[in-house]
């Protein structure tokens, strides 16, 4: 798709220096800029790209000032960084703009599903599932039976929804996630085999909510599993039943979270975090990467190692650590010299 400079200074309210009909239809770095591309230029130390880059559209900030000759055209905005976001948010909306129903798919009896869908091929939707409008479902995707899934809601590519499960508006599920699967329920016999115990909650996935390539969120043994409004998951994390996220928690890659732990709003967990189950663990709580969680953590805490320590706690620990050698040959020189 091709748009040209005077369309984006519309959508960025900006001004035009140079050619308002030079047209771009991708976006480049401003070091690596290409005709027919557009870049940005909001750090002074990147100034001198701008008079040798071959973009053929670089958005600058207002205060900018040339000092030679410039070949691309420019758009002077209040905050280049800013108005590049927002184009970026721009172009990501038109590059998913799809609707239709592609072949081959499967819509089940009784399926209920609003204006603007995009059903991808080789998808299947099951029986009784209400879909809201503007819904885009990728090819290769899996959406059970009694499912709902809200207004403006993406799922990408080979997405499994499993029966039961609910989505809010403005969600987005990266491609290969898993929603709504079993959760890790089995009672142990005398003879050492495992029963399965039935899983038969669900998931509930809220308003505004990410969820990145990957990621498993297991159904709840019995009532739900709860992603609440505005979290944010990484790639590959796995959340097991009956979990509940706060509102705004966002958790890097790899974060493991046991069954029927709880989780408050705005916390802030690293990658490769272990979280046992059956914790509580307050708001706005700060979990460091690689840590293991293994007690009940109070709002406003920043915890960090394995078992986690309070942070300040971990990093005098390891500092101390570090000198472990230094302070054995000292004991050892003592010990000596009290002979």
């Amino acid at each position: 798709m091709k748009i040209s400079a005077e369309q984006i200074a519309s959508v960025l309210g900006g001004e035009i220096v140079g050619n308002p009909a030079v047209e771009v239809s991708t976006l480049s770095k401003i070091e690596e800029g290409k005709e027919g591309s557009i870049s940005f230029l909001s750090n002074p130390k990147y100034n001198h790209y701008i008079y040798t880059t071959k973009a053929s559209v670089v958005i600058v900030s207002n205060t900018f000032e040339a000092e030679a000759a410039i070949e691309a055209t420019l758009i002077k905005v209040e905050d280049a960084y800013k108005a590049f976001s927002k184009l970026l948010e721009y172009y990501n909306q038109v590059k998913l703009m799809k609707s239709g129903i592609e072949q081959p798919s499967v819509i089940s009896e009784g399926v209920t599903y609003g204006d603007d869908l995009y059903l991808g091929s080789f998808s299947y939707v099951g029986k009784n599932t209400k879909i809201g409008n503007n819904v885009k479902i990728y090819p290769n995707t899996f959406v059970g039976d009694n499912v709902v899934i809200g207004d403006d809601t993406i799922l990408f590519a080979g997405v499994r929804v499993y029966s039961e499960t609910v989505i809010g508006n403005n969600c987005t599920v990266h491609a290969g996630t898993i929603v709504g699967s079993d959760g890790f329920g089995f009672a142990p016999n005398e003879d050492g085999t495992y029963t399965k115990v039935p899983q038969i909650g669900n998931v509930v996935i809220e308003d505004f909510v990410e969820i990145g390539s990957g990621t498993t969120i297991d159904r709840a043994t019995l009532g739900s599993t709860i992603i609440r409004k505005g979290v944010k998951l990484d790639n590959q994390i796995q959340v097991a039943h009956n979990v509940e996220i706060g509102e705004n928690t966002v958790i890097a890659s790899q974060t493991g979270i046991a069954g029927s732990t709880k989780i408050g709003k705005q916390c802030m967990i690293g990658g490769q975090v272990g979280i046992v189950g059956h914790l509580v663990i307050g708001d706005n709580v700060k979990i460091q990467a690689q840590s293991g969680v293994t007690k009940n953590l109070e709002s406003n805490t920043a915890v960090q190692g394995s078992p986690a320590l309070g942070h300040g706690d971990f990093l005098k620990s390891y500092s101390h650590f570090r000198n472990l050698p230094k302070i054995v040959d000292e004991l050892n020189k003592v010990k000596k010299e009290s002979k």
